[in-house]
């Protein structure tokens, strides 16, 4: 198969168009042959009916003439211009006349060579095909009642006669001349309808690597539009990546040059100071720098995978059971602020989700609830099935966020104004892409006895084989 659709498709239209005409042509030139057959038997019995009613005499005077059966003649016609139409072949008809009671009144002696003088005469009128000598001849039979006389007519059956030749000749013709124009047209037929693709490579051989607008080559036919539409995703998706690996660098170089500066000046401050008992504090901060910025680099990592890969494999799991081991990986932060975490709520409700992003969710919320809750205060961990949905809540009794800042809780390194506490700004973002990724829903709301922050989100509702 070629690899040029423009010759792919030419060859598919002029073999379809030659297929059906090479059926019109074979079905015109049988139709030809019936009708022409069907005229030729007509011709054979007007012939018999003329000599049925010629009497002897003239019929032995016209049995030793001869009686020429051809349609035209080559050059005897002034009027026939066409030479398509001549019947050059010779084509002599013969005849036998008999009275009533069989005897031969007068007949073609040709026929007496031909061993069919004394052939037996059909009961009936019509014509038949026969063989005589070794060749096909045409009859006509005609029995007249009213004469008593029994009139047959021979022709001889040219199989290849020059007037079938002509008549296939006539048909083919067109389609000789007709064909090479037609292929010209459907040529530049199929160009024009494929020049939007030339058009559109063009656009997109012209177009700056570092520019990935939508590609426009103005109105475009159904079947390109689609082509069209989907370079425009891929590329909105391929600028949409590159926009995220920018922010991700932006955003890592930013975060990252704060703790690594600290680091760098409590490590000389180690080195300068003499004192031992400074000189561990030095260093302890340095510890405390170093796990801020190994969290602060997980978080970032954990954000570009969430936006570069696919959906996950997900699989039936109990949220209390995710709850409760994120509230156990966090104990000893809660207890170093006097904090005390509980759950509550349902312990069977499911849902369907990777585990160890739920429980990186969770871990985010119970971290930021510690982070930012009041020291003594309290945190609850809720799991709770409502209708179809399944509803995981952190509640704490802190200060909480004041309304205006609700919408920027989930942008990527938001901090309420005024809190003093360490963080990222990453948890809330890393929280929001998590429930995007599995369809949930986010939504903030007061605390504990409406002081703090509640953050509630909702799964669907799994309901488990078992």
């Amino acid at each position: 198969m070629s690899a040029s659709i423009r010759s792919r498709l030419m060859m598919l239209v002029l073999v379809s168009i030659s297929v059906v005409w090479g059926v019109a042509l074979v079905t015109s030139y049988n139709q030809a042959k019936r009708e022409i057959g069907e005229w030729e038997n007509a011709r054979l019995a007007e012939l018999a009916q003329i000599l049925a009613l010629l009497d002897q005499r003239d019929l032995q005077t016209l049995a030793h003439a001869r009686i020429d059966v051809r349609e035209e003649e080559k050059g005897g016609d002034p009027g026939a211009n066409d030479e398509d139409d001549d019947d050059t072949l010779p084509r002599d008809a013969l005849f036998q006349v008999r009275d009533a009671d069989g005897r031969v009144l007068a007949g073609s002696p040709q026929l007496v060579g031909l061993h069919a003088w004394d052939l037996a005469v059909p009961a009936q009128s019509g014509a038949w095909n026969i063989s005589l000598g070794g060749k096909l001849w045409h009859t006509f039979t005609l029995r007249d009642t009213l004469l008593g006389h029994t009139v047959r007519v021979f022709e001889p059956a040219n199989t290849r006669s020059d007037l079938m030749s002509g008549v296939a000749r006539r048909i083919a013709r067109p389609l000789v001349i007709a064909l090479p124009v037609l292929a010209l047209l459907v040529w530049f037929s199929i160009g024009l309808s494929l020049a939007p693709l030339q058009t559109l490579s063009r656009a997109i051989l012209r177009r700056d690597i570092n520019k990935l607008e939508p590609v426009d080559i103005g109105r475009a036919p159904t079947e390109v539009r689609p082509l069209v539409d989907s370079i425009n995703h891929v590329l909105s998706r391929l600028r949409d990546s590159l926009d995220r690996q920018r922010a991700f660098t932006a955003d890592a170089a930013h975060e990252l040059k704060t703790p690594l500066a600290a680091i760098k000046v409590q490590a000389q401050v180690a080195l300068a100071e003499e004192d031992a008992a400074l000189r561990r504090a030095a260093m302890e901060r340095v510890v405390r720098a170093v796990d801020r910025s190994a969290r602060l680099a997980e978080q970032l990592l954990l954000m570009a995978r969430l936006d570069e890969h696919e959906k996950l494999s997900t699989s039936p799991l109990r949220a209390a059971t995710i709850a409760k081991d994120a509230i156990l990986a966090n104990e000893q932060s809660a207890r170093q602020k006097d904090m005390s975490i509980v759950f509550a709520g349902d312990t069977r409700a499911e849902i369907a989700a990777e585990p160890l992003l739920i429980g990186i969710l969770l871990d985010n919320l119970i971290d930021n609830a510690i982070k930012y809750g009041r020291a003594g205060g309290a945190i609850e961990v809720a799991v709770r099935r409502e209708h179809d949905r399944v509803l995981l809540t952190v509640r704490d009794d802190g200060p909480g966020v004041a309304h205006e800042d609700l919408a920027h809780l989930t942008s990527r390194f938001f901090r309420a104004p005024g809190n003093q506490a360490t963080g990222s700004g990453l948890g809330l973002s890393i929280v929001a892409r998590i429930v995007e990724h599995f369809d949930a829903r986010l939504r903030f709301d007061a605390g504990i006895g409406t002081r703090g922050l509640a953050v509630e989100v909702s799964f669907p509702f799994h309901a488990s084989a078992a």
